[in-house]
């Protein structure tokens, strides 16, 4: 680290310990593009310790590092964690030059932020995802060998009779085999209604996923679930391209409404309309944190 004795103005001459560079953690924070936040240096607006800062490649700690921006104390989050209802028509990714985007939903300043979702859904499934800029805790989330629960709400084109719910339990347990020759992880079944699900007795067999009693509402607009023989809760411990669709369709059945209700102990809210979205409380977040 190196202090001009002439301009009072901190540059970065040599590597360290430091944990991340200034415009790093100022993208993370809002402060708009990496143009933006080095027009901002260059202005003399930010101070680290005391002393100006001019440098975007600058070192800074966020725990430790005080930081000033136009006079005003600055205290940094280095993560952010949001809970998003996606809606249908909107793709899960960060940036797409012909369709919108679950980041173009966000307001500022978090669409500033360098946030990224966590796993992806569908063009038309909806339901809970998360965004953040937590790297590591995303490769855990979405990594095969973690295997997260994740339970979705299926809506299907064909009733369910008790005898066809013994039959696809029976083959989801095993593990779907799609025509491609890949076999799908164990997953669990449950009926839905429009107020929770019934979790099966035989939840905690082994392999097979647990379905937690979903803590929000199940109510999906324009698609009546008064026929209980149609709804149902999905639980699997992987995320492959399309894979609830396929696994319903290797039953002889379609998926017409999909919707993510859960992430290991993370549940939607029921107040997020499509399309809305909030932080995650701090337990909220431990709870993310602490199911992988």
């Amino acid at each position: 680290m190196k202090k001009s004795a002439a301009s009072s103005v901190l540059f970065l001459s040599q590597e360290t310990d430091y944990s991340m560079r200034i415009d790093k953690l100022f993208a993370d924070n809002g402060f708009g593009s990496r143009r933006d936040i080095k027009r901002l240096l260059h202005s003399r607006a930010v101070e680290v310790n005391g002393v100006v800062c001019a440098d975007a490649s600058f070192r800074v700690d966020p725990e430790r590092d005080v930081f000033t921006v136009e006079g005003k104390p600055f205290r940094p989050r280095t993560t952010v964690y949001l809970m998003l209802n996606k809606p249908a028509g909107v793709i899960t990714s960060t940036d797409d030059p012909t369709h919108r985007t679950v980041m173009d939903l966000l307001a500022p300043p978090w669409s500033l932020m360098d946030l990224f979702p966590v796993g992806r859904l569908d063009l038309d499934t909806e339901g809970l995802l998360v965004l953040t800029n937590d790297g590591p805790l995303t490769h855990r989330l979405t990594s095969p060998k973690t295997g997260v629960n994740k339970t979705y709400l299926a809506v299907l084109r064909d009733p369910v009779d008790e005898a066809a719910f013994a039959r696809y339990d029976a083959a989801l347990r095993t593990g779907i085999t799609f025509h491609d020759g890949y076999t799908c992880l164990p997953a669990l079944l449950a009926r839905a209604d429009n107020t929770g699900c019934h979790t099966d007795s035989d939840a905690n067999a082994e392999h097979v996923p647990s379905t937690p009693r979903v803590q929000s509402s199940l109510h999906v607009p324009s698609i009546p679930l008064n026929d209980p023989y149609r709804a149902v809760l999905l639980t699997i411990r992987e995320g492959k391209y399309h894979q609830v669709k396929k696994m319903f369709k290797a039953l002889g059945n379609e998926v017409v409404y999909l919707k993510r209700v859960s992430m290991g102990s993370l549940y939607l809210d029921p107040a997020l309309a499509p399309g809305a979205w909030r932080e995650l409380t701090q337990d909220e977040a431990l709870l993310l944190r602490e199911g992988v």
